[in-house]
């Protein structure tokens, strides 16, 4: 197809030694398409595959979606399902508008099939999201939107920064996802222990439903994202805490700060700071996906993301209990044929389990 034979590989010829540069230039391109366009519609008619499923309560058309950091700001909302997703999750965005950190800061590590990434939550903040939402209007695939505690704000002031950027972005959301595990933020991950996390998803859990009832509307699934680096007593904990706070569903997991997995060619990445994603998480995502489900059953639908490379990668984290998958490292490494490849064999195996 086009995209993946001409379009990737001109980029990465332009930008060879500039990964945040070949991101850029892909959403910019991408958010071009618009609803409906006849290019729309012709990606989509090659990359869809019907696959539908309803899970917190939402149906998607299928269940692999776009992880959150390939398309912060909704530049590109028109063009995902064009590409073959069923849902996609934006973001990760914060109360303030912010730079992220200073670059480089996006790193492709091809022998590894990996990404390193330090962006600091980089994006225009909550409001200009919300603005182009409503200008723009939702895509036509379940829209998730991440949030997360910007880095001017002290994390002891970190609840009114998350609160305030669900009031702002709960109209537009299918559900949201709280981002206390990005390894980018100082300090952030410290919003997994059990005191501090139970502060913020009460107050949030508060806040979801007093939007709901002055609104009209349903009341936003709340999601909680868990890093990969947790030990299984911390997620056990973790777990608790979302089960009294009736959060609706995990998404499993961040990045990692390991270096386990790099091929001997990377190794001038280990020290590199930041989170590594893609075929070094494929093993201990699928581990925790399991621990989890295993502890909690189905209270917590679990979304498996880290390492999910192809077809068999999918389905072992469907066995290991997850409902819906997310890919971003291999999209952004080998382009959207990866998510028709996942989906065409899912398709059949979930027509027969229903």
């Amino acid at each position: 197809m086009l995209f993946d034979r001409i379009v990737r590989p001109a980029l990465y010829r332009l930008h060879a030694n500039d990964a945040e540069a070949v991101h850029e230039r892909t959403v910019r391109l991408l958010g071009r398409l618009g609803q409906g366009s006849p290019l729309t519609r012709a990606l989509g008619r090659y990359y869809r595959v019907d696959d539908p499923c309803t899970v917190f309560g939402i149906r998607f058309p299928n269940r692999v979606g776009l992880a959150a950091g390939m398309d912060k700001d909704g530049r590109a909302l028109h063009a995902w399902s064009a590409l073959g997703f069923g849902f996609v999750e934006v973001g990760t965005v914060t109360r303030h508008a912010q730079p992220g950190n200073p670059q480089p800061r996006l790193f492709t590590l091809d022998a590894s099939d990996a990404v390193l990434n330090r962006m600091g939550f980089n994006n225009a903040g909550a409001a200009a999201l919300a603005g182009r939402l409503a200008a723009t209007g939702k895509p036509d695939i379940p829209l998730g939107i991440s949030i997360g505690k910007s880095k001017v704000t002290p994390v002891e002031e970190a609840i009114s920064d998350y609160r305030d950027s669900l009031v702002t972005l709960s109209p537009y959301a299918d559900y949201v996802a709280v981002n206390v595990s990005s390894p980018n933020t100082p300090g952030l991950r410290t919003l997994q222990d059990r005191g501090a996390l139970t502060e913020l998803l009460s107050e949030l859990s508060r806040t979801s439903r007093d939007l709901a009832a002055t609104s009209g509307r349903a009341r936003v699934p709340l999601l909680v994202k868990v890093a990969p680096d947790l030990s299984f007593d911390a997620i056990a904990e973790l777990l608790g805490v979302c089960l009294d706070h009736e959060v609706a569903g995990l998404i499993a997991t961040n990045t990692t700060l390991s270096r386990d997995g790099l091929a001997p060619q990377d190794a001038r990445f280990a020290s590199e700071p930041g989170g590594l994603s893609g075929r070094p998480l494929t093993t201990r995502s699928a581990e925790i996906v399991r621990f989890v489900h295993d502890q909690v059953g189905d209270s917590l639908p679990i979304i498996g993301v880290g390492g999910i490379g192809g077809p068999d990668d999918a389905l072992r984290m469907l066995d290991a209990g997850a409902s819906l998958l997310q890919v971003f490292s291999a999209f952004a490494l080998h382009g959207p044929a990866v998510v028709k490849r996942i989906n065409s064999r899912l398709a059949p195996r979930q027509a027969v389990r229903r």
